[in-house]
Formats: C-alpha cells, sequence, structure tokens
C-alpha cells in the first residue's frame, strides 16, 4: 500500500486535529510522532500524519524537518503533500509558515499553493483576507496576548507577505461562493500573473468543500485540518483510496487518569478552572521550577500520593500577566521550557504509577509528553471535540489513551467530558 495523502503537521495537537478530521472518513490513519527512520518498515496508511515540533523552531530548523518528512512521505508514494497549521495561523512576520511552502514547492516542482486555515465548525473564518475567531478579528481575540505567537494582525496576507519570496494574492469570498470550477479559474489567472501563494476565503464548509475541490489536484496543499475534509472523498472518486472505510473502534485502557495542561490560552484557562472545582489540583510555578529542582519534586509528591482513578490535574496554565511577568524574568524559550520539562517528566511517573489515560493541552504540551511517554506511533480514535480525537498506543506490551487538545479547541467541560467518553 502507498500512501495516498502526506501530511506534515507543526505541532502535535495540529497532528491529531489533521487526523481526526481526516479518520471521519473511515479510512485508516497513521499519525506517526517524529520523523520516522529511513528504513522503518511498518505499513503506511493511506492517510499518514507525521507530528513535528517546529512551529516556534528557527526557520532554517524548521525547513529542514519538513523536507525531511517531506522524503519520507514521498518515498512511500506520496505525490500529494499537505502542510498543516493552525487555524490561528500561530505564525509572526519572521515565523515559519511562509518559508516552510517554499521550501515544500521547491521539492515537489510546483509554484502555486493555497494558505487556508479557516475551522467554520471551531468559529475560524477568512473573509477579505482577515482571519476571525468566533465574531472578532484575529488580532482582537485572546491569541492577540499568546506567549509564543502573538497575533496583532488579523490579515493574512500582511502576515504571510514577509515571509516568503514569491508574490500573496488572494480570491475574495464572492468568487468563492460561485463554486470549484470558478475558484480553479481564478487560481490559473493569478499564476498566469505570477501569484504564487494564496489565500482564499472561507467561512463555512461548504466554502472549505469548494475550494479543496478546486486544488485537490495541487501537489502541495496548506491549511488548517477543515479543509483535508473533503479529500479522502475526492480522492476516491479519482481512485485512489478505497471509495469507503470502516467504523473506528477504541481499544480497552486502564482507569487511571490525568490532566496535564500547559496552554494559557483563554479556553484552556476556563476549563481548568472548571476541572479544578471538582478534581485535585497541583500548579506549576515556572518560576520556582527554574530555581531548582524542589518544585518538580513537590509535585512528583503530591502526584504520588493521589488516588490513582481520582479525577486529577496538574497544569502551568496561567493569566497573561502572570505569563508576562515569568516570560519578562526567564526569557520566553525558558519560561516554555522549564514546564514543557515538567510536564513531561511528570507525565512518564504517571505511567509508572498506572494512569493510562492522558489529557494533554497544549502543543507545545503535547509535544513534550508524547516524546516524554516514547511513543512514535498512534491510531486515532473518536472525537471529543471537533478536531480533538482520543489516541491510542502501547508502551511496554500496554495500551494507554492520550488527548492532544489545541489551546482555544473544546468546551469549558472538556476535561470531564473527554475522560467520560472512555467510561
Amino acid at each position: 500500500m502507498s500512501i495516498a495523502l502526506g501530511c506534515i503537521a507543526d505541532d502535535f495537537t495540529g497532528a491529531s486535529d489533521l487526523a481526526a478530521i481526516l479518520a471521519r472518513s473511515g479510512h485508516q490513519v497513521g499519525l506517526r510522532i517524529g520523523v520516522p527512520p529511513a528504513d522503518d518498515d511498518s505499513p503506511p496508511a493511506p492517510f499518514e500524519v507525521i507530528a513535528l515540533k517546529c512551529r516556534t523552531e528557527p526557520v532554517d530548523e524548521a525547513i529542514a524537518v519538513t523536507q525531511k518528512a517531506a522524503d519520507w512521505l514521498m518515498a512511500r508514494g506520496a505525490g500529494q503533500l499537505y502542510w498543516k497549521y493552525c487555524s490561528t495561523f500561530d505564525s509572526t512576520p519572521d515565523g515559519n509558515i511562509g518559508p516552510v511552502s517554499e521550501a515544500l514547492m521547491a521539492r515537489l516542482g510546483t509554484k502555486q499553493s493555497i494558505y487556508c486555515p479557516a475551522f467554520p465548525e471551531n468559529r475560524r473564518s477568512i473573509y477579505m483576507g482577515n482571519l476571525f475567531v468566533g465574531d472578532v478579528p484575529l488580532d482582537e481575540s485572546p491569541m492577540r496576548d499568546h506567549p509564543l505567537t502573538p497575533m496583532r494582525d488579523a490579515n493574512l496576507m500582511r502576515l504571510l507577505a514577509p515571509q516568503v519570496e514569491g508574490k500573496v494574492g488572494h480570491i475574495a469570498w464572492p468568487e468563492i461562493a460561485k463554486g470549484a470550477t470558478h475558484i480553479a479559474g481564478q487560481l490559473r489567472a493569478l499564476a498566469y500573473n505570477g501569484v504564487q501563494h494564496i489565500v482564499p476565503d472561507a467561512i463555512s464548509q461548504a466554502d472549505l468543500a469548494a475550494i479543496s475541490e478546486a486544488v485537490q489536484d495541487f501537489k502541495l496543499i496548506t491549511g488548517g485540518s477543515a479543509l483535508a475534509l473533503d479529500l479522502p472523498r475526492l480522492l476516491a472518486a479519482k481512485g485512489s483510496v478505497a471509495e469507503t472505510g470502516g467504523e473506528i473502534t477504541a481499544p480497552a485502557t486502564a482507569a487511571g487518569n490525568i490532566v496535564l495542561s500547559g496552554s494559557c490560552s483563554a479556553m484552556t484557562r476556563a476549563q481548568v478552572a472548571d476541572y479544578c472545582a471538582s478534581a485535585a489540583s497541583f500548579r506549576l510555578d515556572p518560576l520556582a521550577l527554574a530555581d531548582g529542582p524542589d518544585a518538580l519534586a513537590e509535585a512528583r509528591q503530591w502526584l504520588a500520593a493521589q488516588d490513582l482513578k481520582a479525577a486529577k490535574i496538574i497544569y502551568a496554565t496561567a493569566e497573561p500577566a502572570d505569563v508576562a511577568a515569568a516570560q519578562e524574568q526567564l526569557g520566553r524559550d525558558k519560561a516554555g521550557q522549564v514546564v514543557e520539562d515538567a510536564l513531561a517528566a511528570l507525565a512518564g511517573d504517571a505511567f509508572g504509577h498506572g494512569v493510562r489515560r492522558f489529557v494533554v493541552a497544549g502543543g507545545e504540551t503535547s509535544g513534550a509528553v508524547t516524546q516524554a511517554l516514547a511513543t512514535d506511533r498512534l491510531s486515532v480514535g473518536r472525537e471529543v471535540a471537533p478536531g480533538v480525537p482520543w489516541c491510542f498506543a502501547e508502551r511496554g506490551g500496554e495500551t494507554f489513551a492520550i488527548t492532544l487538545k489545541s489551546g482555544n479547541f473544546g468546551t469549558e467541560d472538556f476535561f470531564t467530558r473527554a475522560l467520560e467518553m472512555l467510561g
């Protein structure tokens, strides 16, 4: 079996988000943690997603690792790649989205791609080139104060233009509303004028369906996960995959559970507050963690004393002012790193204590925790919320469940609902 669509995601929550969307088709989806070794001989799925941790890495490093992922996918038959990033386009003007896209375009020998992070089901839309989170422009949403990628402009063309060498263009919603054939014509006209990077408006899933049909033969498609929803159907119509897939079933896991949260997004703050009202909780302080080993030792002692099956959460989630204060004292990178390292260590401890159900909030946290659990491949299960599935893996011969939640996804009771799904 060869890969029909090879996908590369810039963080772990984004990878599970895309895998969940593709799995709605019923087709097998492989979720790889990091680039597999070149000699990996495990049979590929028709849809393979490689989860990277390169959203905020230096540009050269992000390009190198995504090129390596592309090579692995292409060596297994993938002639079409999907570069997945966040539905809030988490990338400053000197960020990675554009440079990685241009590098992949060069690798594939193509001169045009689209950039469409819209996810209407999660209230992310693009209108006149501006990205909206709910009813407000991106730069007026809580993403304005994101600790790693503060989004200070809602206009995707202005965000993208400093990142790329080629021309940036736009297809406005009135043109999108005319359907796939018209969109394809607009893309050809832009290509004729040398426009390589196109931002299409999208305010509904129907818009995304039309866009995906128009670009179904593009060698590189870039965007959020929702744009990929119709690709299995389109690939099946061309005979690249089977017409229908099967039913998703979840393996049994032991009942020990924990929530680990490093995200400081507005929704995660609300989710942490909701869960702490009924769960045992321990808050990590990045300043204390940076000061020496005592803070982590205290957290480990607390975890060891908890009831395995009772609700419990360890979190570093904090208000923007507290995050800014820690970053000012430690530096942005160190403030984040000490939290990631601590949550990774605690995830390993939790597994050792018998925890087999992990709910993880935050992209960087998800990467650290997943790597700490020493798994390199996940199977994708049912969604807890749009774009947030339960996933399953094995470690030491035992199955464990993990859900990786992007900061702003889910409702306030997400943590409770996620664990209830497993019974």
